[in-house]
């Protein structure tokens, strides 16, 4: 008999990989909002179908509720210097960047160090000019470090002089200055202050469409996720199941609870739009069996053949290969076609990643 042992019963970080040619990667946003190509994929017939992101009212009907995510990003970037305590003249002025990643309490944050060995506990960072500096508190796991931070006013305006937009690292050669591109890396319905990420299924939405939408009579219902590691962190480990998802928070209204809880018991169908409204929407009904309002954190990681509690229908990017986006997206629909799709996508020119186009799974 052959031995068994050996063969593989999980599903792969590899099984999720597809070629990506450079060229397709957005570099900078479509020039007018909302201007971005969308491919619609219907589950039921296995259609295909290539259109423009404004023609997404064609495909929703009276009574849908769409669900955004209202996060704000925030310019949670910061480049600074090092001085070290014992000021060893090789460490001082080293060049430092800090993300933000999320507030744990007054004015500190848990961060994203690079070089992380040069940030050990102790070491304070200086940034713009003085204007800011943090001390590193401790040592978290990941390259991540929990720092407090010292600065003479209001925080929110320190951070605006000081911080920059945290574009994701394959947008290279961005074409906008840092004023447009603080207005085009946010949705037009952003709020709630402190993602390091935007939630990019969104940024195509123009105030225009939503109330064209609304006049349809289809129901609008925000949530909030901040974006942080767990929606960004590539996936390390070669047996999917073992990856652990960074918690993130999110937070759901009574109302639009009510929303989402009304629609679900009316068989009227809840349109997610980007992978954190789904995770939202699915961690919390994961965790109380129904949609209760609250604010909470969520680590819910979707994939394989996760049976979607909520989510009827999605609206999301291209996302990267091997990452927890695509799986999620896969799990919608099925890896295979996924797949497929994203193969279409690259033949027919699709811009992939967050500038990127649009897909809505029907």
């Amino acid at each position: 008999m052959h031995n068994m042992t050996n063969m593989r019963t999980y599903l792969s970080r590899k099984d999720y990989y597809y070629d990506l040619p450079p060229h397709c990667i957005a570099q900078s946003p479509a020039d007018k909002r909302g201007m971005s190509r969308m491919m619609v994929i219907d589950r039921t017939s296995g259609s295909v179908t290539h259109r423009m992101f404004g023609d997404i009212a064609e495909y929703v009907n009276a009574g849908d509720c769409i669900v955004l995510n209202d996060t704000k990003v925030i310019p949670a970037r910061l480049r600074g210097t090092l001085h070290t305590q014992n000021n060893e003249p090789n460490e001082k002025k080293a060049a430092v960047e800090m993300l933000l990643h999320k507030r744990l309490r007054g004015d500190t944050w848990e961060v994203l160090c690079k070089p992380a060995r040069k940030c050990r506990i102790g070491s304070r960072v200086v940034f713009g000019e003085g204007l800011l500096e943090a001390e590193v508190v401790s040592i978290l796991t990941d390259g991540l470090r929990e720092a407090a931070f010292f600065y003479d006013g209001d925080w929110d305006s320190v951070l605006a002089r000081v911080g920059e937009v945290p574009l994701p690292p394959y947008i290279k050669d961005c074409m906008l200055d840092e004023s447009d591109i603080k207005e085009r890396y946010q949705t037009v319905y952003a709020k709630d202050k402190g993602s390091a990420a935007a939630p990019t299924a969104g940024l195509h939405f123009t105030a225009e469409l939503l109330e064209k939408i609304k006049s349809q009579g289809v129901i609008i219902a925000p949530v909030t996720l901040h974006v942080g590691l767990g929606t960004f962190r590539p996936v390390k480990t070669e047996n999917i199941t073992e990856h652990k998802m960074h918690e993130e928070y999110y937070g759901i209204s009574k109302s639009s609870a009510d929303e989402i809880t009304k629609a679900k018991h009316e068989n009227r169908r809840v349109i997610a739009v980007g992978t954190t409204s789904c995770r939202t929407l699915e961690g919390n009904f994961a965790k109380y069996g129904k949609i209760t309002p609250c604010e909470d954190k969520t680590g819910i990681f979707i994939y394989g053949d996760y049976q979607f509690k909520v989510t009827d229908a999605l609206i999301t990017n291209f996302h990267l290969p091997e990452s927890t986006l695509l799986m999620l997206a896969s799990a919608f629909y099925t890896r295979e076609r996924i797949l497929d799709a994203y193969k279409t996508a690259v033949q027919e020119k699709y811009s992939f990643f967050s500038f990127g186009d649009a897909m809505m799974i029907l």
